[in-house]
């Protein structure tokens, strides 16, 4: 592989009706000899796919680099991330049990924690081998087997998983992989044979999926959208707050569902917040991703990069200032001129019914609001439609606990932003979805219970 922006990388055939149907069968053949298997069996198949992960962690790195266009230091990060989740969720497998309830007389009930079948995982284009791994690691836990379509802009990496699989030792078709767009996913959100959906990506999509999902009474997993709020207080430690702004708005070139690109700043230290953002945020090396000191590539590609700048230009015809950044960036080295590379933008002097704030640009532009109050600055974070999460930078502890409390959102940050421990619970309010990836909380939605009575005495009949 090399750097190749603006350039073909490969090309794959969509999969059709057919091959959507052929990837069910073979899955639901391997269903029935995994979800047979134990707990242990199963944690040890994981693990060895896990150790693999991490052996081939710069391989599989570079893979995602080229895939998505994230810097290399990031993809390795996303990697870890990814062979630690599968880890946990072994760790699990051998311990998911239901409990035992005594009833009158002797009798007892208890319950069972059961796999649903074949769950279908229609992956992002942001995270793809990441996002793969948190939908794949409990739905193999709990018995499942999953068929998973990735991103068409970002097709690659995921098929290097399914092969990781098989090494480990899954049955034959337990994690296959179907390539392509809306159709492909049609036909797999409609398949009579699937169980589960678990979708990560745009707002109108999820909606789709659901109604799609609803006609099959099939329970989903919506990860969507965000345009999360990102609270500075005057008494939060300066440096600390603008990493974590920077963290919030910068990561794989802005491209992240739950950043905080709602940067509310108390008044009394906007200015000085301000010129401090704008000075680190010049400061970010643009460039080749695959380079050690990059930190941030390319955009996904033209169609995206047109539709972030557009909403530059409108910010700008709507009052808001470009403090830094937002044009179009032309790395040095010629083989990277046709790649999809801007500035990273720092946008002042925004309002709350700006476009730029209300809407999620999906990209590398952060905007900053002034406010003056706690109750304030709380009743504007939570106006919105959004609710995936939220920020929170102060030295007041109590404060900390009490704003994060008050905000609408599934995922919350004191202190810090964008960390994603697999072993905490990742999701949305409103409209930015329902259902967990990742933690304990997981296991709910790629499982269900069956409840067994049994009697010890003669059938008490009203008859």
């Amino acid at each position: 592989f090399k750097t190749c922006p603006g350039r073909v990388l490969c090309k794959l055939p969509c999969s059709g009706e057919k091959e959507v149907d052929l990837a069910v069968q073979s899955a639901k053949a391997a269903f029935k000899i995994w979800s047979q298997m134990s707990g242990m069996e199963r944690c040890r198949v994981m693990l060895e796919a896990a150790r693999i992960i991490r052996e081939q962690r710069d391989e599989i790195a570079t893979m995602e680099t080229i895939n998505n266009g994230k810097s290399i230091f990031e993809a390795r990060v996303d990697i870890d991330i990814s062979w630690q989740c599968l880890e946990y969720y072994a760790g699990l497998a051998g311990s998911l049990a239901g409990e035992h309830i005594q009833l009158p007389g002797g009798s007892f009930g208890y319950t069972r924690r059961e796999p649903l079948g074949v769950c279908v995982g229609i992956g992002a284009w942001n995270y793809p081998f990441q996002i793969a791994c948190w939908k794949s690691g409990p739905a193999l836990a709990c018995g499942n087997a999953m068929v998973f379509k990735p991103s068409p802009f970002t097709p690659i990496s995921v098929v290097r998983l399914a092969e990781i699989f098989t090494e480990a030792g899954v049955p034959k078709g337990l994690f296959n992989v179907v390539q392509g767009g809306a159709a492909t996913g049609q036909f797999l959100c409609q398949h009579p044979d699937v169980a589960k959906i678990s979708f990560t990506g745009s707002v109108p999509t999820g909606m789709k999926i659901m109604e799609m999902a609803a006609k099959g009474i099939k329970p989903v997993t919506l990860e969507l959208g965000g345009k999360s709020p990102l609270i500075i207080f005057s008494d939060a430690d300066l440096e600390n707050a603008v990493k974590g702004a920077l963290m919030a708005n910068f990561l794989t070139q802005g491209e992240v569902c739950c950043n905080g690109t709602r940067v509310f700043v108390e008044r009394k230290i906007l200015d000085t917040f301000t010129k401090e953002v704008v000075k680190r945020t010049q400061k970010i090396k643009i460039g080749d991703p695959l380079l050690e000191d990059t930190r941030m590539g390319a955009l996904i590609n033209r169609p995206h990069l047109n539709r972030v700048q557009g909403f530059i230009k409108q910010a700008k015809e709507q009052g808001a200032e470009v403090l830094c950044g937002g044009d179009l960036y032309v790395p040095d080295d010629p083989k990277l001129k046709n790649g999809y590379y801007m500035r990273p933008c720092v946008l002042g002097n925004c309002k709350d019914d700006m476009t730029c704030v209300k809407e999620e640009i999906f990209g590398p532009v952060m905007a900053i609001l002034p406010f003056d109050t706690e109750e304030e600055v709380v009743e504007r974070a939570n106006a919105t439609k959004f609710g995936l999460a939220g920020g929170v930078f102060t030295r007041d502890i109590q404060k900390a606990h009490r704003v994060v409390a008050a905000l609408k959102a599934g995922m919350c940050f004191i202190n810090n932003y964008n960390i994603s421990p697999v072993e905490l619970p990742f999701g949305g309010y409103k409209s930015s979805g329902f259902g967990r990836e990742n933690g304990r909380a997981a296991i709910e939605y790629y499982s269900q219970l069956k409840t067994v009575c049994v009697e010890m005495g003669d059938v008490e009949s009203v008859f």
